[in-house]
């Protein structure tokens, strides 16, 4: 007998014409601007700067590895059987991850939290000139926890509909406004080459990185806490959602090459590197006079922002759930983890605690955004194996909704991509670590 998920927020009606799925959009949106902030500026920015179009491959490689994740986690959140959680599945095919995952988003949220305080902090000591990094974090922060704390999923998603028009008017402007090159863009996509070292960081490092930030996020599982806040739940809903994340990837691919872009355009013909937030700001200032900088830091401060707000609330909501299905154990009812103090405790943590690192003598954005986003691909094996299982296995999702055997190949690849990657991680990370101790 199917088990119903906890108190989920009403269903909505399945859209049946053009303009009526247009205006049902909404978590695929709020996802993918959760996703795109400091690391998506940081990892397209120095891979551009530093190598031009060659690292190209590596965003799609990227793109294809979170499109698969996402995909398979929605089709478990809508179509499994027992009409239960993403996490509830893990649950049931291993007691460890609950507890993992709540652990996972308690640090996770310090750490993801520490380099995107930084970068608001930077970003408006940068843009204003006034008041110190500390000042502004404590500012940012304290109208996300506003935000977060009894959110509206209504008002969350008019409020990352107004940064997504930022964001596509700041770098998609400025990026045409550079103007970029089609010859250089379709070689590097398809090239596949891992250039020499250029700058302060090893090209694995941004390629792993790269890859972190993009396709081996934790954060790929609060995604199907924003279809639950939508309303949509059962399988009726799985082309919206496909149509939804299409949209959102659609757009996710576009802002990040016209990151990569002006930092291909603008830093690698004059032999730059980015070192700190301001680099390329400051040349697009000097190539597009002073607007062409704030136009930018606009689209830096929305970016990072947006991820600021949705990592507190996705965090909060995965951490709720793995602590309350921990506490309960496998086919129990766990009440509302939206409203639990869990929830709340988390996502302040989350906005809290990093803003010690805005104190002076730390380490900055830049540094701090690379050395996460490779670390964090340690968690890629494990994750994707335990997708693969409970989205292959008919245990878990039921027969007609199980792998076929194309997607079972497909994820066999990129498990074997995730253990790769997770190695070069350890590599990247221990040099970048002992690089930055030598120079002390």
């Amino acid at each position: 007998m199917a088990e119903p998920r906890e108190t989920q927020p009403a269903q909505v009606m399945v859209p049946k014409t053009f303009f009526e799925y247009i205006r049902s959009f909404g978590p695929g949106i709020v996802v993918v601007l959760t996703w795109l902030g400091a690391g998506d500026i940081v990892e397209a920015g120095v891979a551009g700067g530093n190598h031009g179009y060659s690292l190209m491959w590596v965003m799609v490689l990227a793109i294809f590895m979170r499109f698969l994740f996402v995909s398979l986690i929605a089709k478990y959140q809508l179509c499994n059987e027992r009409r239960e959680g993403v996490l509830d599945g893990l649950a049931r095919l291993h007691w460890i991850f609950p507890p993992l995952l709540f652990v996972a988003a308690i640090v996770m949220g310090h750490v993801y939290g520490a380099y995107m305080t930084v970068g608001i902090a930077e970003a408006s000591v940068n843009l204003t000139g006034v008041g110190s990094k500390w000042m502004w974090a404590v500012v940012w922060n304290g109208i996300a926890i506003a935000i977060v704390f009894r959110p509206s999923f209504g008002r969350i998603e008019v409020i990352f509909n107004i940064f997504l028009a930022v964001l596509t008017i700041s770098f998609l402007g400025t990026a045409l406004w550079i103007g970029p090159n089609p010859a250089g863009i379709l070689e590097g996509t398809l090239a596949f080459k891992l250039p020499e070292k250029s700058g302060p960081y090893d090209s694995l490092l941004v390629a792993i990185g790269t890859i972190g930030a993009v396709g081996g996020s934790l954060m790929n599982l609060i995604y199907p806490y924003f279809l639950e806040n939508k309303g949509w739940n059962g399988p009726q809903y799985r082309r919206l959602q496909l149509y939804d994340f299409l949209l959102a990837i659609t757009m996710m691919i576009v802002l990040n090459l016209s990151i990569w872009t002006l930092g291909a355009e603008l830093l690698y013909p004059r032999g730059l590197t980015i070192k700190e937030l301001e680099d390329l700001p400051r040349l697009l200032s000097e190539v597009l006079g002073n607007s062409g900088r704030v136009l930018f830091y606009l689209g830096i401060f929305a970016a990072i922002y947006s991820s600021i707000v949705g990592h507190a609330l996705g965090l909060g909501y995965l951490g709720s759930h793995a602590y309350l299905r921990w506490k309960h154990g496998v086919g129990t009812e766990i009440g509302n983890y939206r409203e639990h103090r869990c929830y709340r405790m988390i996502a302040v943590w989350c906005l809290v605690s990093p803003i010690v690192w805005t104190a002076p003598g730390l380490p900055g954005f830049v540094f701090l955004t690379l050395l996460v986003n490779s670390a964090q691909v340690l968690l890629v094996p494990l994750l994707a194996g335990g997708l693969w299982a409970i989205t292959a296995n008919s245990k878990y999702i039921g027969h007609k909704y199980r792998n076929r055997w194309w997607e079972n190949a497909v994820m066999l690849l990129l498990f074997v991509l995730a253990v790769w990657g997770a190695f070069g991680s350890i590599q990247s990370v221990y040099t970048a670590l002992a690089d930055a101790i030598n120079t002390k």
